[in-house]
């Protein structure tokens, strides 16, 4: 396939992360986790003590660190200024402020002009929150996954250690208000997208899904 792009867009918890990378792997294609240059930012952020309750500083140093991505789906890592963040940036830390840093418009606009250079002419599968509305609109495939507040609860329970089902069910339901009513690319569906609720659904049954839908639009 040349020229691909897959958008997978959807909340936190609904099976973004492993079912794109399970199509990109099935398809071989390149893989981009959007959301882990978000959380790549917010570290940052947290690790040079910027105030995350003033959106002006922040957009002051948004241009700041030096971000790098892998986009093999065996292999997704993420670096800032030459430290390997893969794992850091999943830390309860950056998950609670990175809604905060995320919709600072200087951050978003940094970032989207690095996930376009990133897809470049295609071949990719890319995750996040406006992939379908904003980075590429223009995608062939359009995938928007969601699930119950349970599920994507006991989901990210499951990844995640002294934490319980009712507190990442709380957590989320915060970060899901934050990112849909942020005046800069909030996450909505795209009106061309094929909502997916994975709720009953396994990861294998998810992946085919996609692979279906790709291959009837392509």
């Amino acid at each position: 396939m040349t020229a691909l792009v897959i958008a997978m867009d959807g909340p936190s918890g609904s099976g973004k992360s492993s079912a794109s990378r399970g199509v990109a792997r099935a398809l071989g294609l390149r893989y981009l986790d959007t959301g882990a240059m978000y959380r790549a930012i917010t570290w940052w952020m947290l690790h040079h003590g910027a105030d995350l309750t003033d959106p002006a500083a922040l957009a002051a140093r948004a241009g700041a660190p030096v971000l790098s991505i892998a986009t093999s789906p065996e292999t997704p890592s993420v670096t800032v200024d030459g430290t390997d963040v893969t794992a850091a940036i999943r830390t309860a830390e950056v998950t609670g402020a990175v809604s905060a840093v995320s919709a600072v418009p200087e951050v978003r606009a940094r970032l989207v002009a690095e996930q376009r250079a990133l897809i470049g002419s295609g071949d990719i599968v890319v995750e996040g929150r406006d992939i379908g509305t904003v980075v590429a609109p223009d995608a062939p495939v359009k995938v928007y996954l969601t699930a119950s507040p349970e599920a994507r609860a006991r989901r990210r329970t499951a990844e995640l250690s002294g934490t319980t089902v009712e507190a990442q069910r709380e957590a989320m339901a915060r970060r899901d208000t934050l990112d849909s009513t942020r005046k800069a690319d909030p996450l909505v569906m795209a009106a061309d997208a094929v909502e997916l609720d994975t709720t009953e659904l396994t990861l294998d049954e998810v992946i085919a899904e996609v692979l279906r839908l790709v291959k009837e639009r392509t």
